[in-house]
């Protein structure tokens, strides 16, 4: 099942707690995660993010983690790269192959890049699952960043969506005529996806531009102000 992340930041309990403290409060604390050298603190980000989202806002640990599980893959596949093949000083285990070593300094950094960027996406899961896209944008709005950039970020937050339905059945559809049966099947298959989406998101760009035409578009969306439920 697809993580429906704008449904999540509509129902969670912290929906309706003031928009503005919850982006100043991760967006601060991710600063604060990413000039931070100390892996404790790190660790306690990442922690006090998890409590806020699974205990506070009642957000259910399957959907936290299925948001944090792809940048945690890349992360860990970084850091791996970097505990082999950075460092220049003591070596703490020798692999005694192709001259695959562990050093302490490498050791360090990629426990500390690991937890750092661990906290910096716990404070964007926060955000993201706490906080409506329009309510995000509104506060974007107040503080003055150029409209084309708002109004690009929501038409990229909409297409992506889309986009993500469009691979879903596209992936059925080959899943139901056996094509990712057997490696070779899987890369033909990929490779239909992949230059269907390719038309498809040209098919799809033509109509939101006649849906945008139809109501008016004038080059300008407007941002409107998120109402309050009582």
């Amino acid at each position: 099942m697809a993580l429906n992340i704008d449904y999540v930041a509509q129902t969670n309990k912290l929906r309706d707690v003031n928009s503005d403290l919850k982006i100043v409060l991760s967006i601060g604390v991710m600063i604060f995660a990413l000039i931070s050298s100390y892996v404790p603190i790190e660790i306690a980000v990442i922690i006090l993010a998890a409590f806020g989202i699974m205990v506070i806002a009642r957000i259910k640990p399957i959907i936290y983690l299925k948001f944090i599980a792809i940048p945690f893959a890349f992360t860990a596949i970084t850091c791996v790269y970097l505990l082999f093949f950075f460092g220049v000083g003591h070596v703490i285990w020798d692999s005694g192959i192709w001259g695959v070593v562990i050093r302490q300094d490498a050791l360090n950094l990629a426990t500390l890049t690991f937890f750092r960027v661990f906290a910096c996406f716990s404070c964007l899961g926060f955000m993201a699952l706490t906080t409506p896209i329009n309510d995000f944008l509104h506060a974007l709005a107040k503080v003055h960043i150029p409209k084309v950039f708002i109004e690009l970020s929501m038409l990229m937050y909409n297409i992506i969506f889309i986009f993500i339905v469009e691979v879903e059945t596209m992936k059925d559809a080959q899943k139901s005529r056996l094509g990712f049966n057997g490696y070779m099947n899987s890369f033909r298959s990929l490779g239909s996806v992949l230059a269907n989406l390719f038309f498809k998101s040209l098919e799809k760009a033509e109509s939101l531009q006649r849906t945008l035409e139809s109501r008016g578009y004038d080059g300008e969306i407007p941002i409107y102000e998120p109402s309050k439920r009582g």
